[in-house]
């Protein structure tokens, strides 16, 4: 008996696919968070909903399985527990309601039109490009990709599928050309060095324009809310007021994630002359190469929402149709094949756990989650009587820290980001309230570069596999702090001097 009970205990061990002590850990936080006391202004199912949510981030974290299968983990125990509805048929609709959630797909549909750039052998040229012009150190090949990024920002409102579906097949391309790929455990040569920068100048470029992301209509439309209209940003107050500040983090970057991640291969004497010989052996572009250039300028411009311009907002087209016409357009042309489609594993593996996250936090605001937590920060923060510049920086940090429970900006600011600054323009005197609310503008922004779901931009460039779990979080917290002080220095500098305060 004793012999049988042991075989077992040694095949359990052998054969489970996840990590024992991290499971157990992340059980415990999932029924101690659920055995606590509910909090006044929320339901005994909305309290539910936030430990399956913090019970999934704690089992990414500690690795206990797959983020994938911890995705199918939380959309499981959502559905069982009918946190969201009164029936499992109602809750599992739920929880599979986010996969059809236009943001997704763009994301999915990106990473299967970067395939062709691979396919048709354009990515590498253009890397080899990139590496005959700033090849002599890695460091200058992450300014070249960070200067890619800031050129194409002003012009492309998705910032997913500016870093994610223009820029991220250049970076990989470029890392695949010095023998940087995880799959050969390689990642670290190059690759880890430049995804970071690929994603790090992606948030920056954002906070610079308001066509450079999604949500930032939102923000001006909140901010000329709370001032009664009085202060209102326009495209090119935008760009002036974010200028300076965004220059300088621009500037910076590359060379603080190379401090963060340093590349084991920095300096690269022969890769200029490499990259001549390797462009002369290529020839001249292929028809499919044309192809894949048509279809990226053809992306480009309209997601540029240059029809628009042109003839009108009857015109314009969501970025994810766009990304569609552009995947169809490579697999009729045979540039890729319906077979690459379905072998491209990041782009699935993608849908199914940013998905999950996406529904996770689309629920905790419908729950009234989000609300209970906005205004329970803004009673605290009135009753604690503390000075107003305390006060704004607590609601600038909180606001941004608090993305850790989102997977969209565009969510989070629709939950949070008018309560926040209606607090704000309460406390703040009104000779200071222009600053304030431009720190929260540029705050939006930044707090895409916390976790490895921020955005739509991350997950793509994340699941390439070149940066790890907790290099990427590391990273993303130094990288926040770091810009946020750019931007209470430079940045309230640089607004005093164009007399905004």
């Amino acid at each position: 008996m004793l012999q049988t009970v042991t075989r077992m205990a040694s095949y359990f061990r052998d054969a489970v696919p996840f990590r024992i002590i991290p499971a157990l850990i992340a059980t415990a936080v999932l029924f101690g968070v659920w055995a606590m006391p509910v909090p006044e202004g929320l339901t005994p199912k909305a309290w539910g909903l936030v430990a399956i949510f913090l019970t999934t981030i704690v089992a990414i974290i500690l690795k206990v399985m797959p983020i994938g299968v911890m995705a199918l983990m939380a959309i499981l125990i959502t559905a069982l527990t009918q946190v969201t509805a009164n029936s499992s048929k109602a809750a599992i609709a739920d929880t599979l309601g986010s996969f059809a959630n236009p943001l997704i797909w763009l994301i999915v549909i990106s990473v299967l039109i970067s395939r062709g750039l691979k396919k048709t052998g354009l990515g590498s040229r253009l890397g080899f490009y990139f590496i005959s012009l700033l090849g002599k150190r890695t460091v200058g090949i992450g300014y070249g990709l960070a200067i890619c990024e800031l050129i194409l920002a002003p012009f492309t409102p998705s910032n997913t599928a500016r870093g994610g579906g223009i820029v991220h097949p250049i970076m990989k391309s470029i890392a695949n050309a010095f023998g940087s790929d995880p799959e050969q455990k390689t990642e670290g040569k190059v690759g880890t060095y430049l995804a970071l920068v690929n994603y790090h100048a992606n948030p920056i470029s954002s906070a610079m324009f308001i066509t450079a992301t999604a949500p930032n209509p939102l923000v001006v439309d909140y901010v000329a809310k709370v001032t009664n209209q009085s202060f209102q940003l326009s495209w090119g107050t935008w760009a002036l007021c974010m200028l300076l500040p965004g220059l300088v983090c621009m500037a910076l970057m590359p060379l603080l994630v190379y401090l963060l991640a340093k590349p084991q291969v920095t300096h690269t004497p022969d890769a200029v002359a490499f990259a001549r010989k390797e462009l002369a052996a290529m020839g001249p572009l292929k028809p499919k190469e044309w192809v894949m250039m048509g279809t990226f300028a053809m992306l480009l411009l309209l997601w540029a929402d240059l029809p628009a311009f042109l003839f009108g907002k009857a015109y314009a087209l969501d970025p994810t149709v766009v990304a569609a016409l552009g995947l169809f357009t490579l697999l009729i042309t045979g540039t890729i094949d319906w077979d690459d489609v379905l072998s491209e594993k990041s782009a699935w593996d993608t849908l199914i756990w940013f998905g999950a996250l996406v529904m996770l936090a689309g629920e905790l605001n419908q729950a009234g989650v989000v609300k209970w937590f906005s205004d329970g920060l803004r009673g605290s923060i009135e009753a604690s009587g503390m000075s107003w510049p305390a006060a704004a920086a607590v609601l600038v940090l909180v606001f941004l820290f608090s993305h850790y429970l989102f997977a969209s900006t565009t969510a989070h600011i629709s939950a949070m980001m008018l309560a926040f600054l209606t607090v704000g323009a309460h406390l703040v005197p009104a000779d200071y309230l222009v600053p304030f609310l431009l720190m929260m503008a540029a705050s939006s922004a930044i707090m895409m570069t916390l976790t490895h779901y921020a955005t739509g931009t991350s997950p793509i460039i994340f699941g390439s596999g070149f940066v790890t779990l907790g290099l990427w979080w590391r990273v993303g917290f130094v990288m926040a702090i770091f810009e946020l002080l750019v931007f209470a220095s430079v940045g309230l500098l640089w607004w005093k001097l164009l007399g905004f305060w």
